[in-house]
């Protein structure tokens, strides 16, 4: 099982592949939207914001349901998802990731993906 420090630096790996995007490719795919990634099998959480500009940086976060998209994940499949070693739509139609977002918010950030 990874430890919060492994799924802090998973969580820093994926702003930075963002970050990598294309700018006009982020503004034509991205709404601003807060971002939850619970991780459930070490009982933290985390949030974010996504805006044009990428990713802010994670902060621990208490209220992890209060955000517009929420992601569940356990703490291995996290680091595996950042090191490319599992695809996350795979890891979504499989139920190792839950993401709990409305119709709009899944379609555009599948086309990120």
């Amino acid at each position: 099982m990874a430890n919060e420090e492994d799924c802090r630096a998973a969580l820093e790996r994926v702003a930075a592949r963002l970050a990598e995007v294309d700018g006009d490719r982020l503004a034509e795919h991205v709404v601003e939207r807060t971002i939850s990634c619970r991780v459930r099998d070490l009982g933290l959480a985390y949030r974010t914001r996504l805006h044009e500009g990428g990713l802010d940086p994670f902060v621990p976060d208490g209220d992890p349901g209060a955000a517009q998209v929420r992601l569940t994940v356990d703490s291995d499949d996290l680091v595996a998802m950042a090191h490319d070693e599992l695809n996350p739509a795979k890891a979504w139609a499989t139920g190792r990731v839950k993401i709990e977002a409305s119709l709009f918010d899944l379609l555009r950030l599948r086309k990120l993906l």
